[in-house]
């Protein structure tokens, strides 16, 4: 009876060297349990538009994140943007800054819109959106970034662009993005601080158009807040082309 339970016990109980070498194998793989912080801490806002209800009242607060991690944690729990009611809107800002023109941060500034067709929903508006929040969160300098938990083997780069750092010296210009989901097309939007800085504008709207593979015969448009809010006709004239 005692040599069976030596047997038994030289099985259940790893020998010191074991457990000295599975230790020494996580403090090798770090990434494992350390988040990548962001430089900046995030909110996702979620709009329904019930019209027994103020403007206000229809917004909001989701969650707020500031590491990679929590956010693919946020962003493979939600309902794809694809997948809303008409009316919704999806907006991922700055905290600090509420997802409205009326923010002191938002008052000067404008937005670079993507407009969709209906026959774009499927094919087009959850990549986009994803591509999309994924250039905004500037991430930390340098940093090597975890694989999304729901794109199995595939490095995150090879499947959308860094979460960092998209903008270079103009990150600091962005506000949030913004995406409606509307009955007769869709509408993605990146907002900016300050309408005024052309330089700043003008190279959101480059990397943003190349990110998102738009093709160089398409014209996309920058709009000020301020024209949006008084425009008289059903479009608003562009400040910027991209």
């Amino acid at each position: 009876m005692a040599t069976a339970l030596m047997v038994i016990a030289s099985i259940t109980k790893p020998e010191k060297e074991d457990s000295d070498t599975a230790v020494q194998k996580r403090v090798e793989s770090p990434e494992s349990y350390i988040k990548h912080p962001l430089q900046n801490r995030w909110a996702l806002w979620f709009f329904k538009n019930d019209k027994s209800k103020t403007w206000q009242a229809n917004l909001r607060l989701i969650s707020k994140f500031d590491t990679v991690e929590d956010f693919w944690a946020l962003y493979n729990h939600i309902q794809l943007s694809s997948n809303l009611m008409s009316g919704c809107d999806y907006s991922l800002f700055k905290d600090g800054i509420e997802p409205m023109w009326e923010d002191k941060r938002n008052r000067r500034g404008g937005r670079w819109l993507i407009t969709l067709s209906k026959q774009q929903r499927k094919a087009d508006l959850d990549r986009f959106w994803l591509e999309t929040v994924n250039l905004v969160p500037e991430a930390s300098a340098r940093r090597v970034l975890p694989r999304s938990p729901s794109c199995g083997d595939v490095p995150l780069p090879q499947l959308l662009c860094l979460v960092g750092e998209a903008f270079d010296d103009h990150s600091d210009d962005v506000c949030g993005a913004v995406i409606n989901v509307r009955a007769k097309g869709d509408k993605i939007a990146i907002w900016t601080t300050d309408y005024e800085n052309k330089e700043a504008i003008t190279h959101i709207g480059r990397v943003y158009k190349e990110r998102l593979g738009v093709p160089p015969i398409v014209v996309i448009g920058y709009q000020s807040h301020a024209d949006t809010a008084t425009k008289s006709g059903s479009t608003t004239k562009n400040k910027f082309v991209a």
